[in-house]
């Protein structure tokens, strides 16, 4: 390791790795300090089809292409009592948007960290920033258990850890209920999903409590999670890692699918609630990723607004460090993208929790292409800022959500009540059978409110 880098990168995830080979490729000394080892586990496996440009654009794209992956053209949105669902494929678009991917975490991540080092950005894995000790303009310096780490710029991809946000105390979780949730996924073998060119459509199925995602990674390997209010899962007399059997036991939709699936019947658990670290950028450090916000995952934007927000950032710490722009500029231009990039989407967070979005959503038609207005955003066409035939028509749907409500633009669903359904075991997944509760142990509507 070097006395001094030119860049510091706290975090060898998506936004860390992008951020590392632009930089090191344009000739900076660059160090990423990772704390895990990869590859590792990870969620967040289903990619926006605005990545394919940037992938090719930084030359990853053959490589990425190689890993073992599912095309992915399209979405499936549904109920999860019905299966009846809304099929949709990017090429439907107002801007089309091109064939993409769902892969493992651990496969993706790892190639990125290697395309970093290949670079030439000395990478070092399990040796996590402890704290950070300088952060002043052209000087900043971090602490590792091997010791310090100086350099002229941060660049915080430190993920949900947010090293800088939480150094600063500029951490804060948004308040609105709806954005504070707790995922429960696994990965099962055999689970059914639709045929042809449909296969690598993520599925979404709603219920009351929350949310399922079903994601081929495979020909085989599936992703399932099931997404909800922590304070729902509270109220449960469920162990935190048999919560998603409880809730697929429940689901029509889902248990269906999963009917001939295999897999553990323990599952993993993420818990955060949507959080921003505004302004994202300060005297001598920039947060990209995850460090800088975490959005709601339901529309799997994750991935995207990493690896885009830090290629821009590495674009601007590049020219700030070669003098050509001030770093007043470079920290006002990454703001403004971040904020750019990011208010669509929770734009469509907001409104995915209120049931008159999801019967207007599932029911896939409206006048002045607004569906394709709505895939597009989906999609993530949504950088460098929303092309304003998209924004438009966004607060034309905006509208349609909050007049549905009053006036049956589409017609009306009943809400699904995981909570009023009977639990139906699942054979195959291992150790299952005794694990559902009985409906006397069933809370009631009221508490999954």
């Amino acid at each position: 390791m070097k006395d001094s880098y030119d860049v510091v990168i706290a975090g060898g995830g998506p936004a860390g790795s992008t951020a590392a080979i632009v930089l090191a490729r344009a000739g900076f000394r660059v160090c990423v300090l990772e704390k895990d080892r990869h590859p590792r586990f990870h969620i967040g496996e289903s990619i926006l089809p605005r990545t394919m440009l940037l992938l090719r654009q930084l030359g990853l794209e053959q490589a990425v292409l190689e890993l073992t992956h599912v095309t992915k053209l399209g979405a499936e949105f549904g109920f999860g009592n019905d299966h009846r669902t809304r099929k949709f494929s990017f090429a439907d678009g107002l801007v089309p948007g091109s064939s993409v991917f769902n892969i493992e975490r651990s496969k993706f991540d790892k190639l990125l960290l290697d395309k970093a080092r290949e670079a030439g950005a000395e990478v070092f894995e399990g040796r996590p920033v402890k704290g950070v000790t300088r952060l002043q303009e052209n000087a900043v310096e971090v602490e590792t258990a091997e010791g310090p780490v100086s350099g002229r710029l941060l660049l915080d991809a430190s993920g949900h850890g947010t090293v800088v946000g939480r150094a600063l105390k500029l951490r804060r979780n948004f308040e609105d209920p709806e954005l504070q949730k707790v995922a429960y996924f696994q990965h099962f073998e055999n689970v059914e999903r639709p045929p042809g060119n449909e296969s690598g459509h993520p599925a979404i199925f709603m219920c009351d409590e929350g949310w399922f995602w079903v994601i081929g990674l495979s020909e085989t390997k599936t992703s399932v999670g099931f997404v909800t209010r922590p304070s729902f899962a509270k109220s449960l007399n469920v162990s935190p890692s048999r919560l998603l059997q409880w809730a697929v036991s429940r689901c029509p939709v889902v248990r269906h699918r999963m009917r001939d699936a295999t897999g553990p019947a323990e599952n993993l658990v993420l818990a955060d609630f949507s959080y921003r670290c505004r302004p994202y950028a300060g005297p001598g450090y920039f947060m990209i990723g995850d460090a800088a916000c975490f959005l709601d995952p339901i529309f799997s934007n994750g991935v995207t607004l990493a690896m885009m927000g830090s290629a821009h950032t590495a674009e601007l710490a590049a020219a700030m460090l070669r003098g050509e722009t001030s770093a007043r500029s470079a920290r006002a231009r990454h703001v403004r993208y971040i904020e750019r990039g990011t208010r669509p989407f929770w734009r469509l967070i907001r409104a995915y929790y209120k049931h008159s979005f999801r019967e207007l959503f599932v029911h896939g038609t409206g006048p002045l292409q607004m569906p394709g207005a709505i895939i597009s955003v989906l999609a993530g066409q949504v950088f460098p800022q929303q092309p304003w035939k998209l924004r438009w028509r966004h607060a034309a749907f905006d509208f349609c959500v909050w007049l549905q409500q009053y006036h049956a633009l589409s017609p009306r669903r009943s809400p699904f009540h995981l909570v009023n359904e009977e639990p139906h075991e699942l054979p195959l997944i291992t150790g299952l059978a005794g694990s559902v509760m009985s409906p006397a142990q069933k809370p009631s509507a009221a508490a999954a409110q």
